[in-house]
């Protein structure tokens, strides 16, 4: 066993800032209420310095030693991540396509003693993350190659806009690009009941301005969101370095696989675990994807 990997979760986590073991205790229940409050409010909480300042280029390393490992593509999307031939309306944002090149390290390739596979897979994470989404518990996807996954954006490319298909995530910037490779969302623009495609489309053709957040974000810091409901990208990266996110997936209900298509799309593979569960998947929603 490496001394990383036998570091305890107050060595890599600042715990003085966020009680993890500790959260009925005062300043635990304070930021988890922050969280909370900015969830409701834009549907987007960080947690600035969570990773403690001298493992930041630890885990910088890490997952840029593992970045090869990425299946990468290029191809034309749309932000629902259907068939770009599908019929649909004219006017309809899902006729509207973006040129996606960002690349995914899946998780069966993503070491188990890094520090992002041991933060994702910790319990008092878990606990502290389903907390400040107000849920009694959240599960880790048991998809063998989604849940934990390291996203990386090389110059020139984007990851453009999108949804996502669950409804919490996190994730955590490992890595800045020298330039552009901003994260950029629109709060709330669609609910479970209503797809405002005229609002979406306001903001792929330009108009929707006034719906556009930018966040800064730097490594270390946790990010929790609903891309579920907020359409969200990262804006082209420029310069000589990539930028490198890890994303930790959870679910409300345990067992979740992902689609064949999505798997391959994402991974350029699909494993039986993902065949067998194709015709089990339950939606949670009726939203076009």
């Amino acid at each position: 066993m490496s001394t990383l990997e036998a570091l305890p979760l107050g060595h890599v986590v600042d715990t003085a800032r966020y009680p993890l073991s500790d959260l009925d205790g005062a300043e635990g229940q304070a930021v988890v209420s922050r969280a909370r409050r900015e969830l409701a409010a834009t549907g987007c909480t960080v947690l600035t310095d969570f990773i403690r300042a001298d493992l930041r280029e630890v885990l910088r390393r890490e997952c840029a030693d593992i970045a090869p490992r990425a299946h990468f593509d290029v191809e034309t999307v749309n932000v629902y991540n259907i068939a770009v031939d599908s019929d649909l309306p004219d006017g309809h944002p899902g006729r509207t396509t973006f040129r996606r090149g960002n690349a995914f390290v899946a998780r069966d390739r993503v070491p188990e003693a890094s520090l992002i596979s041991r933060l994702y897979t910790h319990p008092d994470v878990q606990s502290f993350v389903a907390r400040c989404f107000g849920l009694p518990e959240l599960y880790e996807l048991a998809d063998p190659l989604s849940g934990l996954v390291l996203n990386v954006v090389e110059p020139g490319m984007e990851h453009p806009w999108h949804f996502d298909t669950n409804e919490f995530t996190v994730s955590m910037l490992t890595q800045q690009a020298d330039a552009g490779g901003v994260f950029e969302y629109c709060p709330g623009i669609r609910s479970a009941e209503d797809e405002r495609f005229d609002d979406v489309r306001d903001v792929l053709e330009g108009r929707g301005e006034r719906l556009v957040r930018r966040l800064p974000l730097q490594p270390g810091d946790l990010q929790l969101f609903k891309g579920r409901y907020s359409l969200h990208r990262v804006s082209p990266v420029r310069g000589d370095l990539a930028r490198h996110s890890a994303i930790f997936a959870y679910s409300e209900r345990p067992g979740v696989i992902g689609s064949v298509a999505r798997t391959r799309q994402l991974f350029g593979r699909v494993l039986p675990e993902h065949v067998e569960a194709e015709g089990r998947a339950v939606r949670g929603d009726r939203l076009l994807d």
